[in-house]
């Protein structure tokens, strides 16, 4: 079954203990921007072959919806390739199988995905799968930044390049992500959901109409008690790559003025430290324990098993803020409801969900549900209390047409570079790659 647009694999696939990460700063890579105007986007492309490809030229298979923003590329691309597009019958896992044993596609060189929201419906690329690729196959590009849903150390093995798109989709997840920081320090959903109440009665009553205004009220004189400016606070970045970096730039700058702090895997330049004002914190714990409001922005945790558990949470400054648009998988979610019901955390946004597309119903609780009140300075406190101070969200960080855009660029680049005999732009598993 295919993935929805911009999630990258079920939600409950367990990441391999040993998955590579993509390391950052990238190499430089071409403009992602589209390369023709709108009336040329709409004309006809070179089709793709349906059938058995001729050997004259490597032959790329092509998984998924047709190209829609790149014609230029694609007009390249086509010229150097056989390209093969399987239909979507022929992409369901049982038949994609068939067709692998049967060699339907000839030995082909490469794998084409440039759109997240078709080109998944054969399921994980495990071990069944990857085994049945012709040897012939050098790389596997394909949108997104996530890669859990394909076992990237069993291709390399293979000697399969596999490149995400990671690097298109991080100035939009890194936008998506100052909007909830912000949030979480501003209160916007509780914000927003005592400006809206009269809007969720129908045929509202007068005591209806009487509470929504109340509740508009007391939003508007008591949410100044629970509301700070981001300016000064620390802010903790799980993972320093592309949109790690990104985000630092953009909230570490004096037009926000954050103190931005950092944990990942490996310790970034000194260089790139100095020019994003960037401290370092040699475990995790120690970045919670100096964060006001912690970000997570990493691909995997180092043993696959979830970053953010109650021990964890526990590390938490009192009052901390929590943002996640990582993979929900990263997250005990119901250990996270228990911080925020708790009071431990202040407020939380998340763009991710272990169980997509189902939300976590405490959370989705504590996001619809109006605060209480208490303590000297009428600031939200208590067991039980934390409603409102969430927001959830549709896996929509990455989800922005440009970001579509630099997917379908990025991952013709990429099997160009490699075809042609050079470098992979955005390689994720060279490490398990066999040489």
């Amino acid at each position: 079954m295919a993935e929805p647009v911009n999630t990258p694999m079920p939600p409950s696939t367990p990441v391999p203990a040993s998955t590579p990460r993509s390391m950052s700063p990238a190499p430089p890579v071409p403009n992602l921007s589209p390369n023709a105007t709108m009336s040329a986007m709409t004309r006809m492309f070179p089709p793709a072959t349906t059938g058995r490809a001729t050997p004259k030229r490597p032959v790329v298979l092509h998984i998924g919806d047709p190209i829609k923003y790149n014609p230029g590329t694609y007009a390249e691309f086509s010229a150097e390739f056989e390209v093969i597009r399987p239909s979507a019958a022929e992409r369901e896992r049982s038949e994609f199988i068939v067709a692998l044993k049967e060699r339907r596609w000839g030995d082909f060189s490469a794998i084409f995905r440039p759109f997240w929201g078709t080109g998944g419906e054969m399921g994980r690329w495990d071990a069944e799968v990857i085994s049945l690729l012709p040897n012939t196959v050098k790389v596997f590009a394909s949108a997104g930044a996530g890669f859990d849903w394909a076992d990237t150390e069993l291709l390399g093995e293979k000697g399969i390049i596999y490149c995400n798109s990671g690097l298109a989709a991080a100035e939009a997840v890194a936008d998506f992500a100052v909007a909830m920081i912000i949030s979480t320090f501003r209160h916007l959903p509780w914000c927003m959901t005592a400006a809206t109440l009269p809007s969720l009665c129908t045929n509202p009553s007068p005591t209806d109409d009487a509470r929504a205004h109340e509740a508009f009220q007391t939003c508007h004189a008591r949410a100044t008690a629970a509301s700070h400016n981001p300016r000064g606070h620390v802010l903790g970045l799980i993972g320093l790559g592309n949109i790690g970096q990104q985000i630092a730039a953009k909230l570490g700058n004096p037009s926000f003025g954050m103190r931005i702090a950092y944990h990942d895997v490996v310790r970034k330049p000194a260089a790139l430290e100095t020019s994003l004002h960037a401290t370092f914190h040699p475990t995790l714990a120690s970045l919670l324990q100096a964060s006001d409001c912690v970000v997570l922005a990493t691909p995997a945790s180092p043993d696959g098993r979830p970053l953010i558990t109650a021990a964890a949470l526990a590390q938490f400054r009192p009052g901390a803020r929590f943002v996640n648009v990582a993979r929900g998988s990263l997250v005990d979610e119901t250990a996270l409801a228990d911080a925020l019901e708790s009071g431990h955390l202040s407020a939380a946004a998340l763009d991710v969900h272990a169980d997509e597309p189902r939300v976590h119903p405490r959370l989705v609780r504590l996001a619809t549900q109006l605060p209480s009140f208490g303590g000297e300075g009428g600031e939200v406190v208590g067991a039980g209390v934390g409603a409102g101070r969430v927001m959830l969200t549709c896996h929509n960080a990455g989800g922005t047409v440009e970001t579509h855009v630099g997917f379908e660029e990025l991952s013709m680049r990429n099997i160009l570079a490699v075809l042609k005999g050079g470098e992979a732009v955005t390689a994720v598993n060279l490490a398990s790659l066999k040489r």
